[in-house]
């Protein structure tokens, strides 16, 4: 693919100056105390409304930016040196549930909530996950019944649980099933006594995402006119998001990894002069050009009007396992220290994981990448 496909709009460019600004100035400072807190600060919203980092995928038309694939998936790279765990949520916020609006909603319903979600004023969540339907989607419990004197309106019996930012969420996208074979998507607002949050997930990486658990019983919503098929086919713009997630844990963990080397010594050497060392940081530089560039294609081939099934799988399985390689090899070097608190890469390599099994597992994206290869 020519590389003139890569590059970026030079006003997309500053916007992705600004967002390397807020990275490093106001999230990677707070990383660590946003993990203890398990929580991020309620203004953390409105803040990256204000940078146009909750409305990268909504046109310009419905009050969004309407950046390219490629300038949303830098932003989420950029942000995951900060902090993974809100890269995370500003992909799913991006491609899940801004687009899902976007794309499905009624005029209404775009009218109600779109300048909200952009501005930050209406925290987003996506709902897909059930303790019986996890990489299986199709095991969807959660009934949605049509409401007779309410055309439009659904009453939700189900329970869905990892959703990200649950517990923070004014509105998610619910999955629910319409019929024996079917299922759609809904707008449900949470401030209602059919919501219950059951419990706090917590997990062992990005622990500042407000993962739960939660149960509907008779809640309400709003049908979003779309298949099931349309509505999961989001998910492949979703997983170069969280391949971009990977790929900027990968980066971060890189360069801590390399700075140490420089500075410790052993055996009256620097580690970076040990051949074992420069084993690790060669493999590690070579798989995150790599990872690069499988998602800078998948990036293009979306800006393109592409097909990015096949893309997406290859960028995201790549990326998010080699995101694991490299901080594991990160901590590595930093030996005992890695282990510590003190260090960062101790977080990064637990934050890592969270990318090989969000919007589809490892092995997940093999069957994908093979069906693809083979049909």
């Amino acid at each position: 693919m020519p590389h003139d496909l890569f590059a970026i709009p030079q006003p997309e460019l500053e916007f992705l100056a600004a967002v390397q600004n807020f990275s490093d100035t106001e999230v990677l400072p707070q990383t660590r105390a946003w993990e203890e807190a398990t929580a991020f600060p309620d203004e953390i919203w409105p803040r990256m409304g204000e940078l146009g980092l909750l409305s990268m995928t909504l046109p310009p038309a419905g009050g969004g930016t309407g950046l390219s694939c490629r300038t949303y998936c830098e932003a989420v790279r950029i942000l995951a040196h900060g902090d993974p765990a809100l890269a995370m949520n500003i992909a799913a916020v991006n491609a899940l549930v801004v687009a899902h609006i976007a794309a499905f909603g009624t005029p209404e319903q775009k009218e109600k909530y779109l300048a909200g979600a952009a501005a930050g004023t209406i925290k987003l969540a996506w709902g897909l996950t059930e303790p019986d339907a996890g990489s299986d989607a199709r095991r969807v419990k959660t009934v949605a019944e049509p409401i007779e004197d309410r055309p439009g309106y659904y009453q939700l019996n189900g329970r869905k649980m990892f959703i990200t930012n649950g517990g923070k969420a004014d509105l998610i996208i619910i999955i629910a099933r319409t019929g024996e074979k079917e299922l759609s998507a809904f707008l449900l607002e949470t401030d209602q006594p059919g919501f219950t949050l059951e419990k706090r997930i917590h997990t062992v990486g990005v622990s500042a995402s407000n993962t739960v658990q939660f149960a509907l019983n008779n809640a309400i919503g709003w049908h979003t006119p779309c298949t099931f098929e349309q509505a999961t086919g989001l998910l492949y713009r979703g997983r170069l998001g969280i391949a971009a997630m990977a790929l900027g844990i990968a980066e971060k963990a890189h360069a801590l990894a390399i700075e140490y080397s420089k500075q410790r010594e052993q055996f009256n050497r620097r580690l970076c002069d040990m051949q074992s060392v420069q084993n690790m940081l060669a493999d590690s530089e070579m798989e995150i050009a790599a990872g690069r560039l499988l998602l800078a294609q998948g990036a293009a081939l979306f800006d393109a009007g592409e097909s990015i099934v096949l893309a997406s799988s290859m960028a995201k399985l790549y990326t998010s396992e080699t995101a694991n390689r490299v901080t594991n090899r990160a901590l590595q070097i930093h030996g005992g220290r890695g282990m510590t608190r003190e260090f960062l890469v101790e977080k990064l390599w637990r934050d890592a994981k969270l990318t090989e099994i969000g919007e589809g597992c490892s092995e997940i994206q093999r069957m994908v990448i093979a069906k693809q290869i083979t049909r």
